[in-house]
């Protein structure tokens, strides 16, 4: 049932959320979450790196875990890797489900293990050069609420 996708060129949001809705006749509700690159704090450009052997699989493992905790119609991950610029999209994940509430809880439990447990490296670079970024207290905080 997920659409999962590893993606080293940029994607069409609008068209990736088109086609999954498109296909989602049974759902009550859908939701989608879109991350780009921020056009703030002098980012001139983010770099996501990834271990190819266990990214994809990683993310299809997290697909299945999302889908066995809620009953879904539907599930799309779209992630990019490589070098970016502001305004690009990064990650895009759609949950379709009967009821809104599952849509929303589903969409959120992927990206918070995306954001937090994930198999990417991330830097950014800006006019001082590039510099590796570490996941945050707060992402960590996150995902601890899903361990319960």
């Amino acid at each position: 049932m997920a659409d999962v996708r590893l993606s080293l060129d940029a994607f069409d949001p609008a068209a990736e959320i088109a086609a999954f809705n498109a296909r989602q006749q049974y759902a009550g509700g859908i939701v989608t979450f879109l991350g780009q690159v921020r056009d703030s704090g002098g980012v001139e450009a983010l770099e996501l790196q990834h271990y190819e052997p266990m990214t994809l699989p990683g993310m299809q493992e997290l697909a299945r875990v999302t889908e066995k905790r809620w009953p879904l119609e539907g599930l799309l991950i779209v992630h990019r890797s490589g070098v970016m610029m502001p305004g690009d999209a990064i990650v895009l994940v759609a949950a379709a489900a009967r009821h809104r509430r599952d849509a929303f809880a589903a969409a959120d439990f992927a990206m918070d293990h995306l954001k937090s447990e994930s198999w990417f490296w991330k830097r950014e670079k800006t006019a001082s050069g590039w510099r590796w970024i570490e996941p945050r207290p707060e992402d960590h905080e996150d995902i601890s609420r899903w361990r319960a």
